[in-house]
């Protein structure tokens, strides 16, 4: 009797691997509505049920030897949908008025980044290591993201620095995580300790259907008449990114489509006349657009989650424990102490600080979902929703660049 063996490894589809977000998804909100630390601490629904999974394939992989690779075709495009949405429910007044706040949040996130990585390079110096492996824990893994991580790593394998791609992906995942655990606190600690008040708009546009009033139904109309709307903006903005990219200026693909979006937006409400309904008509876009934006980015941020491999961890666990231990330190001291000052010391300043983690920390969809999570409990902050991504996309790429460049010397 022959006996029974486990494959070495598992690929799940593309088809499979939507439908199983889907379930985990539920299964975050599920457990969310159930668990009162969850929500009482804004943790992120996706958050909840991507975690989840990754734990269960670790424990997979550590105790049977099986590993399970899933198939994420779906979840670049599901962040573009939601950045279109974004655009679209952005008009230029809010945009103009996010100038001076995106000046000042720009600077603060530049200047993190050098903090980032002298701190990075202390770590690694302790550790024995080339300093400059301390990069691979600072601003290129945890601002620049897994992009900038595998962009670098040929340099750095080429300075000598051996392992630098494993350091910089563990040190993504980690911050990733982080950001996703740190952001609602950090707002509601803020928001109590300095008793801000919440805006209590009920017409919140991104992160909460249940928001939108109830005079803009949700019908077959609103749902088509957006997904026309968000696919044009898609279009758009892929065209955008391929012109930017001949002219020699790379920027992430969610940028074309967040401005294609506010582009559409602003023509849509020059070209339409008040109280004729047609395909722009902004009362009935609203609650369409508002059901897609949710649902793409809860299924974005719980298939990169549910995708990460937690066991890579493991061979460079001392270094990483001790420089992730610091650098989330960092950017909740830098978040509470100079960041929520600077940028007012009100309600769009506290939800912005929820934001700032995954500026620092994990990723422009991580900061969007933890201002989410903290507006759909305390009501809109329209500024936040425009400033934030613009300087994710726009300032922080550059500047990291031009950091990393000087300190790697």
């Amino acid at each position: 009797m022959t006996a029974f063996a486990w494959p070495a490894a598992i690929r799940i589809d593309a088809f499979a691997t939507f439908t199983l977000a889907i379930v985990l998804l539920f299964a975050g909100k599920g457990l969310a509505a159930r668990l009162t630390g969850l929500r009482r601490y804004g943790i992120p629904e996706p958050v909840v049920g991507g975690l989840l999974c990754a734990g269960v394939v670790w424990a997979l992989h550590d105790g049977l030897g099986l590993r399970v690779d899933f198939a994420l075709d779906a979840r670049d495009m599901l962040l573009l949908y939601f950045f279109a949405a974004i655009g679209l429910n952005s008009d230029l007044r809010t945009v103009r008025s996010g100038g001076r706040p995106l000046l000042i949040l720009a600077a603060l996130a530049g200047g993190f980044i050098v903090v980032q990585n002298l701190a990075g390079m202390a770590v690694a110096t302790a550790f024995g290591l080339d300093r400059r492996a301390g990069l691979m824990v600072g601003s290129i893994a945890l601002t620049g993201g897994v992009g900038t991580t595998l962009a670098w790593t040929p340099h750095f394998e080429r300075l000598g620095i051996a392992a630098a791609g494993e350091l910089g992906l563990a040190a993504n995942m980690i911050g990733l995580v982080a950001a996703c655990v740190i952001g609602g606190p950090v707002a509601g600690w803020l928001m109590r300790r300095h008793r801000v008040q919440p805006s209590g708009d009920a017409a919140l546009e991104i992160g909460s259907l249940r928001r939108v009033p109830a005079g803009e139904p949700l019908d077959y109309q609103a749902v088509l008449l957006a997904v026309l709307w968000l696919n044009i903006a898609l279009m758009l903005g892929r065209g955008a990114s391929a012109l930017l990219d001949l002219a020699g200026f790379t920027l992430p693909a969610f940028v074309g489509c967040l401005l294609a979006g506010i582009a559409l937006r602003a023509i849509g409400d020059a070209a339409s006349v008040p109280g004729r309904a047609g395909l722009w008509h902004w009362p009935s876009l609203r609650p369409g657009i508002a059901l897609i934006s949710d649902i793409s980015l809860g299924l974005f941020l719980t298939m990169a989650l549910m995708g990460l491999r937690l066991w890579e961890l493991e061979p460079v666990a001392g270094l990483i424990a001790a420089a992730m231990a610091l650098q989330i330190v960092l950017a909740v001291a830098f978040t509470v102490g100079i960041v929520f000052r600077c940028m007012g010391r009100n309600y769009e300043a506290a939800v912005i600080c929820a934001g700032f983690g995954g500026i620092a920390l994990g990723s422009t969809a991580t900061a969007i979902a933890n201002m989410s999570a903290v507006t759909r409990e305390y009501g809109a902050a329209a500024r936040a929703f425009v400033v934030v991504p613009l300087v994710c996309g726009f300032v922080i790429d550059l500047v990291n660049a031009l950091v990393i460049g000087l300190m790697v010397r």
